[in-house]
């Protein structure tokens, strides 16, 4: 391991004299492959960041490793120094940070004033809610961050590590495009309402990916979610990723009514498979797609839920109802023929879809 850090170090400083550095993580993916990164390793090539005072753009992939709070804190330090850093990726999934080596990264990253595009990779980490919030009142001071892609799944958070996640992404004012991957934790109805109100202040919102699956949401969070959608005014692509929650009619038809009010709306990719949804549900969510007047392209997943015959008919009716939509995408996976046979032959007579996917198996 000592033999690998030197070596890591002195490329770095090598590439730093020369003021270029473009090539330096060759031996990062190799030792990633290896799955030999320790805290020494990750320490010693912390010690060679620091030196590189210029650096304005970064890429780390550490994934899979045996990092913990030690590494990390390493890392975390020699970041602090790089006070010219713009673009940052820091892939670190796979290791044992925990708590407090999340809290000692969020501590860190305070003093990179200058980003504006970062990516952190952070799932499979240990993380509950103490290192997420922190995360998050670190993230409030990067207040020229306009680009956030933000990993954290299959940790240990809950509603208070959503909520103060959120209370800190609520104050990077100048937002345009995030990312948030929070499947597999426990955030339940209260984390997502906290979630929710706090990012309906990102109000200069034009791309979301909100990825929540599997966290234990129910109508009340949904609904909540639901709100905050309606104040994303210049939102024209979404991702929104519910599956295996506990949403019913009236989360889907809370949903449907935030949805209703994006107006600017173009692109959306809906997943609520795996939840607790019936034909009222359904039928109110197809008929607030319907009002998302600029809507063009729509991808549904609805399978694996308790729609039937009336449903299916009733989402067909509204999707039919989408004047410029012309590229859509069912998943009819879990419906029986008659219910598949009622929702294609409703989509059929809207007059501009020029694309209809369906998805059997």
């Amino acid at each position: 391991m000592k033999k690998n850090s030197e070596k890591i170090f002195k490329i770095l400083i090598l590439q730093n004299e020369k003021n270029c550095i473009q090539n330096d993580f060759f031996f990062l993916q190799y030792l990633k492959s290896e799955n030999q990164i320790d805290d020494e390793c990750a320490s010693g090539l912390g010690s060679g960041l620091a030196n590189c005072i210029n650096l304005s753009n970064l890429t780390l992939d550490l994934r899979a490793n045996q990092i913990g709070v030690i590494g990390v804190s390493g890392l975390g330090s020699a970041l602090a120094k790089c006070i010219n850093l713009s673009n940052l990726t820091l892939q670190l999934c796979e290791n044992q940070i925990g708590d407090e080596g999340a809290s000692g990264l969020g501590s860190a990253l305070v003093n990179c004033i200058n980003l504006s595009n970062l990516t952190l990779e952070l799932g499979y980490n240990q993380i509950g809610d103490e290192g997420t919030s922190v995360l998050g009142s670190a993230l409030a001071n990067s207040i020229n961050l306009s680009n956030l892609t933000l990993i954290l799944q299959s940790n240990q958070i809950g509603y208070e590590g959503a909520s103060g996640l959120g209370s800190g992404l609520a104050k990077c004012i100048n937002l345009s495009n995030l990312t948030l991957e929070l499947i597999y934790n426990q955030i339940g109805d209260e984390g997502a309402s906290g979630l929710g109100s706090a990012l309906a202040k990102c109000i200069n919102l034009s791309n979301l990916t909100l990825e929540l699956g599997y966290n234990q949401i129910g109508d009340e969070g949904a609904s909540v979610l639901g709100s905050a959608l309606a104040n994303y005014i210049n939102l024209s692509n979404m991702t929104l990723d519910l599956f295996s929650n506990k949403i019913g009619d009236k989360g889907a038809s809370g949903l449907g009514s935030g949805l209703a009010k994006c107006i600017n709306l173009s692109n959306l990719t809906l997943v609520l498979r795996e939840n607790q949804i019936c034909d009222e549900g359904s039928s109110d969510l197809g008929s607030a797609l319907a009002k998302c007047i600029n809507l063009s392209n729509l991808k549904l997943h609805l399978c694996y839920n308790k729609i039937c015959d009336k449903g299916a008919s009733g989402l067909g009716s509204a999707l039919a109802n989408c004047i410029n939509l012309s590229n859509l995408t069912l998943d009819l996976i879990s419906m029986n023929q008659s219910q598949k046979s009622k929702v294609i032959s409703k989509c059929l007579k809207s007059k501009r879809l020029v694309v209809f996917k369906k998805t059997f198996q």
